[in-house]
Parts: C-alpha cells; structure tokens; sequence
C-alpha cells in the first residue's frame, strides 16, 4: 500500500494527472459557445425541473427546511457521482490509443476522469453555497466536517469507476446496464426526498446504500440538523458504520481487481 501511495505521488504522476484532467475538459467543452458554464448549467436546470415538480406539484419536499437547498445540495452530489463513474467507466477505452503506444499506469487514467468529475463539482458547489446565502441557511461550524464525507464520496466514485472501466474493456454492454442502474439508483437514494417519506422496514434497506449515508450526512452538516440520517434511521451509529464499511470493501476489491488486469488491457483493447 505505501508503495502504492508513493508511486501516486510521483511528481510525474500528479503532473500526467493534471495533463489529462485540462486536456479532458478542453476535448468536453470543444466548440461549445457556452463552454464551461455547462458544468454550472446542467444541474441548475435539472433542479430547476425538479424543484417545480416536487413542491408545486407532487409536494415532496413539503415540511423539510431549506427545500430549495437540500435538493439542489442533493442533485450536485449526484451530478458528481453519474460523471465520475460514466467517466471513468469509459476512461481506458476512450484512451486505448494513449495506452497502447504509451506504458502509462492505467490507474492515472481513471483517477484524472474522477479528478476532472471533481473539479465540476467545486464549481457546482459554488452555487449551492450562493443559494444558502439568499435563502438565509444559517451557519454553523458543523459544516466544517462535510468535506470528511464529501472524500468518502470521493473513494467510492473512484472505487466503483476502478472496477467498471476493467469489466467494460470485457463487456461493452456495461454501458446500457450501468445507465439503468443509475436511474434506480436515483430514485432509490432520497435526493428529492426525506428518509422519513419511506416505512421504517424500506428506509433501512435505503440507508444501507453507502450514497444515501453520504448524502444525508453531508446535508446534516451543511442544510439543517433536522436532516435524518442512517444512523436516525437504525437508532445507532451501526447506519453509519454499515455504509462506510462497502466503501471500503468495494474500493478494495475494485482496485484488486483493476490491478489484476491492467496488464492486458492493451491487448484487449
């Protein structure tokens, strides 16, 4: 492992990463007229969709405080999450050219699409704190602790993007399963609504999901401590604890298994 981490840190390394995430977002934004302000559009407008939606109409968010924020805060965090994966799902293959003429670690690749995901997110974050200024969220230094698990976020984006770019060298109908999961998933982590809204029994196997521990937990520091979380959920810090542990076995077995075939993806490719 520390060997592991030693090569990362590798002043070439970090410069290669920084190389791929710039030429990443001059190749995303190529003959766009509005270019990177893509990156804040897309989920102001999704939000914008949804906020309508779910106060004027169906009336989800009625009775959480600060709605507007909460969704928006919610949608951000799963903005990064689809192109984080999306991304890195697609990583090695989109640069099979690179690695086939290049001994480049394979790794870098996949940790420079997460790198770039995360930039869009720090801009995107940007508005949610705009929004938490007009809409008078009040401050508190609890907030100070989100970015602890804005980084579990973080590792588990890059750990399920370690094990779909290896499986979709393999399997290229990755691409059409992992769209579906994702819009599952979307429904089945509360972004748009409150852990309280599902029965006891369903709320629990929801808050099993390490993206609704996350989710919630990031809004319990940022928004309002009236935010249930999984730990309110199963009455113990076991609803944290549960979550935290599949990340971390996820992210193990995922960079086992990236590790254990990265040396035949050029011939795969």
């Amino acid at each position: 492992m520390m060997n592991s981490l030693k090569r990362f840190w590798k002043p070439s390394n970090r410069s290669l990463i920084r190389e791929l995430v710039a030429s990443d977002f001059k190749l995303r934004y190529q003959n766009s007229v509005l270019g990177y302000l893509w990156s804040l559009l897309r989920p102001l407008l999704f939000f914008g969709v949804l906020y309508v939606v779910f106060t004027k109409v169906i009336k989800v968010g009625k009775g959480i405080p600060f709605y507007p924020v909460y969704l928006l805060l919610g949608i951000v965090l799963w903005t990064f999450f689809i192109e984080a994966t999306v991304s890195g799902m697609n990583s090695i293959v989109g640069r099979g050219d690179l690695i086939r003429k290049v001994s480049v670690p394979k790794y870098i690749i996949v940790i420079s699409t997460t790198m770039s995901a995360f930039v869009n997110f720090c801009l995107n974050m940007i508005i949610v704190f705009v929004f938490m200024i007009l809409t008078h969220v009040p401050f508190r230094f609890t907030i100070l602790a989100a970015p602890i698990f804005i980084a579990e976020l973080v590792v588990f984006s890059l750990g399920v993007s370690f094990l779909l770019s290896a499986l979709f060298v393999k399997f290229r109908d990755l691409t059409h399963i992992w769209d579906v999961c994702l819009q599952v998933l979307f429904y089945a982590v509360p972004i748009i609504y409150s852990l309280s809204l599902p029965p006891p029994k369903l709320a629990k196997i929801i808050s099993i999901n390490p993206l609704t521990q996350i989710f919630q937990d990031i809004r319990w520091l940022m928004i309002t401590p009236q935010t249930i979380t999984t730990k309110d959920v199963f009455h113990s810090q076991w609803g944290r604890i549960i979550p935290i542990l599949i990340v971390v076995i996820v992210s193990v077995v995922a960079t086992w298994y990236f590790k254990r075939n990265s040396k035949m993806f050029a011939e795969e490719l």
